[in-house]
């Protein structure tokens, strides 16, 4: 079933409401004021049972240019738009910016309705025609169907409803596979149920029971009832008009302009990097113009930080901006949004978000060209082509959650060029740079310490890939052949250990005193200063000598031999399940408890023992 939002658009009093109530049987004027001054103030609602495996809701939008704020909240939800004209009034100031609002929304269908078509002749009806013809030429409206029709008698209606009809199955429908994001229209209390709030849902699905934040508030709440088209259901999908009750918040913590996600999945922002256009016979944006912005169904207070020379935007024309709004707002690259002057109040033009969260130093220090440079290359990719250059920007990848809050992606949206590595994500050029800078390390390292086999897997971590996770060093290490891993340790191929006569004799000294003393080992510092060597090639000596297994470190004093160590397993390994003391490790290996304790310990750390109180048992 395709979900179709249709939403009227045009000056007061033209007979929207009208019509909408002629095609569905429902007053969307809801209001007691409304009702009694005859106009729509709010958003009205309803929708219309047709067959052909489509499903129509209206937005019925207010027409008076006090109200536009209202009419903006439900034009930004809508598929196809209903431009409504009186004939006997033709086109009004209202009619015009409506349409310019549904354009700069990124509205690509919809259908011109000639309203009290009765009231008319048929040679002024031709000519309101033609005037409805030049304003929407060279629009999305150009090849629309212009249809006379009267909501009191009727006539026209049939054929409303069947170019409707075919438009909505005509229309793309909304993806239902994204993040659910529903901008709230509306919140109230339902008598035994609490805190209801309605909106379209914009992208993927709702179902009872889901969690979802109130962004940009941190509030959660759960969702405990679905409506659709005043039926209940257990799941909403994108592009349905939507009522959600809620459980665990107040009807106070909502707000019009807020909007229900999945919680902690997205993040609101203050600042991003826009392409906007101006309206013709409008003023000039100015550098740092204050204006009201309308998203979805919120309105706040905006500055707009010209980033392209010259530092204005004259009327008609585009160009980059910076957005920086008063509070934070649920915006994703992408969106389409409205700029209003403040005063005297009217609709300078729109854009497109392009980027969230900017570098955050001071515009004046920023690189103006550079920055629009940017923008372009950013505004020519597809959102697969977005993700791909935002993780290839960090050089070690990103977070999935941190993706996901930047362009609110999926994991289906990943391209194929990313690789992930748990809840990771990275590209294979980032790897390839990485592994590239892996060998240099590892080039200067072997340089500086040549008597060193290579570099612990954690030093060289910290030293290239600091905050990334552990898993990437592994698979960076896969772009680079000329890399060997041994153990603990990483180096080149190509590196080889050259000693002298002096120091490889110094080695089979310094493990043969080793292997001698059994479990009675000499103090490490005796063993050095025996070898004949200097303090720094002794103690490299020592190094390799651990690095190789040949010896092993028993807590921080002390060095036995690995062969002596193997031997000590065995003794236990004849007493499998045993319990016993020091004193009887003791008496068994014949070591005073200067040697005991620490090595018990060690036997503790290899699973060979496990402590149990003042004993142990042989596992």
């Amino acid at each position: 079933m395709k979900n179709i939002i249709v939403g009227t658009a045009g000056h007061i009093d033209h007979g929207k409401t009208t019509l909408v109530k002629a095609l569905t049987g429902i007053d969307t004027d809801r209001l007691k004021e409304e009702k009694e001054r005859g106009i729509s103030i709010d958003l009205g609602f309803a929708n219309l049972k047709v067959a052909g495996g489509v499903q129509i809701a209206f937005v019925d939008v207010p027409g008076h240019e006090r109200f536009v704020r209202n009419m903006m909240a439900g034009a930004s939800g809508i598929d196809l738009v209903l431009l409504v004209v009186a004939a006997d009034e033709a086109i009004k100031p209202q009619t015009r910016e409506h349409f310019e609002i549904c354009r700069l929304l990124g509205v690509r269908d919809g259908i011109v309705v000639l309203t009290k078509a009765d009231l008319v002749e048929e040679d002024w009806l031709a000519l309101v025609r033609m005037e409805v013809e030049d304003l929407v030429a060279g629009s999305f409206l150009e090849k629309a169907p212009i249809l006379p029709v009267s909501a009191i008698s009727g006539a026209g209606l049939p054929e409303l409803i069947a170019a409707i009809l075919r438009c909505a199955k005509a229309v793309k429908g909304r993806d239902a596979g994204g993040m659910a994001r529903l901008p709230i229209d509306r919140a109230f209390v339902m008598k035994g149920h609490g805190t209801v709030v309605t909106g379209t849902l914009r992208d993927g699905k709702l179902a009872v029971e889901d969690e979802v934040q109130l962004y940009p508030s941190r509030l959660v709440g759960r969702v405990r009832g679905i409506q659709v088209h005043g039926e209940k259901v257990k799941e909403a999908v994108a592009g349905q008009r939507t009522a959600v009750n809620l459980a665990g918040l107040e009807v106070s913590d909502v707000e019009r302009g807020f909007v229900a996600a999945p919680p902690e999945m997205l993040v609101a922002s203050r600042i991003f990097d826009a392409k906007i256009e101006t309206l013709a016979g409008t003023r000039a944006i100015r550098d740092r113009a204050r204006v009201q912005l309308h998203s979805g169904t919120a309105e706040v207070s905006a500055e707009l930080r010209i980033l392209s020379n010259p530092r204005q935007i004259a009327a008609g024309a585009s160009g980059w901006v910076r957005v920086v709004l008063q509070r934070e707002t649920l915006v994703l690259p992408g969106d389409r949004f409205i700029l209003r002057s403040l005063s005297p109040a009217g609709t300078l033009g729109g854009g497109t978000v392009m980027e969230l969260h900017p570098e955050r130093r001071r515009l004046r220090r920023l690189r103006r060209a550079g920055a629009v440079e940017r923008l372009e290359v950013w505004a020519g990719l597809d959102l697969q082509g977005r993700i791909l250059k935002l993780t290839e920007e960090s050089r070690v990848g990103l977070e999935m959650g941190e993706l996901r809050r930047a362009l609110g992606c999926g994991e289906a949206d990943l391209p194929k060029e990313l690789i992930r590595l748990g809840g990771w994500v990275v590209s294979a050029q980032s790897l390839r740079t990485v592994a590239g800078e892996i060998v240099s390390r590892l080039r200067e390292h072997h340089k500086a310490m040549p008597l060193e086999a290579g570099m612990s897997r954690e030093a060289l971590r910290g030293a290239v890939l600091a905050g990334a996770p552990a898993a990437m060093m592994e698979a960076a290490l896969r772009y680079a052949p000329s890399v060997k891993v041994r153990g603990d340790l990483v180096h080149l191929e190509s590196h080889k250990v050259k000693l002298a006569a002096n120091e490889d004799k110094a080695l089979i000294v310094m493990e043969e005193a080793f292997r001698a003393a059994g479990l009675a080992v000499p103090g490490v510092d005796e063993v050095l200063r025996a070898s004949g060597l200097d303090a720094a090639t002794a103690k490299a000596m020592l190094a390799m000598l651990l690095r190789s297994g040949a010896l092993v470190r028993v807590g921080q004093e002390m060095v036995f031999h690995s062969a002596v160590i193997d031997e000590l397993k065995q003794i236990m390994a004849g007493r499998k399940g045993q319990r016993f003391g020091v004193a009887d490790f003791k008496d068994w290996t014949g070591v005073s408890r200067k040697y005991a304790i620490p090595l018990l310990e060690y036997l503790d750390c290899e699973k060979v023992t496990r402590r149990d109180g003042e004993q142990r048992q042989i596992l």
